[in-house]
């Protein structure tokens, strides 16, 4: 071989002998213990592949992104990208604190905060890293954090980077989150919660989590990602929905990439709360900024909101439309969706793989989740509603539910 890396490889590997000790063979071969996982992954049918489409969605209907209102192929918000990458180039050049800051990001900041009537906003580069930077740079060693047992990946990582005792409190549960809260021994406090679930699609109960935590003096976070754009008059959010938006004590996350179809995402509340994000928050000091084009085209989809207030409540009617058709079919879902995410709960992996498939044969794209997204027993189909979806649509998935049902032995009709 001539190829210097490979015949490099070849000549560092030592030599084991066959009788040798499974740890030195172990340690001989550092990607061994990576494919026995592989392996275990696979006889679980918990192999995970990525799956490129073309422009067209591959010409499936699309029920598996989270374009809630059908915004992402929008000729404005492309019009919004243009003109930002046009008048800043591709990229923000540096962190915020640096060269990152455009007059396109301090515009967003504002509006995002006028829009869901909170006091400051501040954009991160994803709604991933607004909730790592918030938990993060508000939690510590004299904060417990109280997290709801189904909340998201990224909180549940931000709750883990907070250096803080973490209290896991059954989902949706106030008494359990009233309970830790009067028995903390730190002297302060954080309640940190979905405001809708991204999985199941229920939405959580904000007011009364809202009066726990201002009984005890501790802050509400809140994450708006499913809710921002869906929930709420004009798409303002479930926190406005809940009239608890702007209290000095509530401070929100959300990520620009599902409703407001475009990237990144943002931290609102109080003045101090963003006073302190840009002091302390690792997740905001040491990240580039958003690129100006994501800027631009979130800037466009409020425009966008404001323009047609109605967007909103035609992707919640649309979710209850699939909700209706799923539960018809014999299938188990979320009665009444608060939002646009509507489970198919079907249990074992290889049903919601197969049911999956199904979809797929009759020109539906649609979300697959099983363990760890989901805990064991709950894998399960995750179908997004869109507010542009039509009837010839929506005929399509109730005939997919209809074979899915009948091939797991759920189905309602003979």
């Amino acid at each position: 071989m001539t190829g210097g890396t490979i015949e490099h490889s070849a000549a560092a590997a030592p030599l084991i002998h066959p009788g040798a000790d499974p740890l030195a063979r172990l340690r001989a071969d550092p990607l061994a213990r990576l494919r026995a996982d592989a392996r275990r992954r696979d006889a679980d049918g918990l192999r995970r592949t990525l799956s490129p489409r073309g422009g067209d969605h591959d010409g499936l209907i699309d029920l598996a992104s989270n374009d809630y209102l059908g915004l992402c192929r929008d000729p404005r918000l492309a019009a919004g990208a243009v003109a930002a990458v046009r008048e800043y180039g591709t990229g923000a050049t540096g962190s915020r604190l640096v060269t990152g800051t455009t007059d396109l990001h301090a515009e967003l900041d504002r509006r995002l905060a006028a829009f869901t009537g909170t006091g400051a906003g501040l954009v991160f580069s994803s709604g991933y890293l607004a909730n790592l930077g918030a938990v993060a740079a508000l939690g510590g060693p004299d904060v417990l954090v109280i997290s709801d047992r189904t909340n998201h990946a990224s909180i549940v990582d931000a709750c883990r980077l907070s250096r803080s005792r973490v209290v896991i409190t059954p989902h949706r549960d106030v008494t359990a989150v009233e309970r830790a809260l009067a028995e903390r021994g730190e002297p302060h406090a954080l309640v940190v919660t979905d405001a809708v679930f991204s999985v199941d699609g229920d939405v959580a109960p904000l007011a009364a989590l809202h009066r726990a935590a201002r009984a005890h003096g501790a802050l509400l976070v809140i994450d708006e990602a499913h809710a921002l754009g869906v929930v709420g008059d004009g798409g303002r959010g479930a926190a406005h929905a809940a009239g608890i938006a702007g209290e000095p004590d509530v401070v929100l996350t959300l990520t620009l990439s599902k409703a407001l179809a475009s990237q990144g995402g943002a931290v609102l509340g109080a003045p101090e709360v963003v006073e302190t994000l840009v002091d302390a928050s690792r997740a905001f000091i040491f990240d580039t900024g958003l690129n100006p084009a994501a800027a631009g085209a979130a800037l466009a989809a409020l425009d966008v909101l404001a323009a047609e207030p109605d967007l909103p409540g035609r992707a919640r009617d649309r979710a209850r439309r699939i909700a209706a058709l799923t539960a018809g079919s014999g299938l188990t879902t979320t009665p009444d969706p608060a939002a646009a995410v509507v489970p198919v709960v079907l249990g074992a992996p290889e049903d919601a793989l197969h049911a999956r498939d199904l979809c797929r044969k009759n020109g539906l794209k649609v979300g697959c989740f099983r363990p760890p997204s989901v805990p064991a027993g709950r894998s399960c189909l995750r179908l997004t509603a869109r507010a542009t979806l039509d009837e010839a649509e929506l005929t399509v998935l109730g005939g997919a539910l209809e074979m899915i049902a009948r091939s797991t032995g759920r189905s309602l009709h003979t």
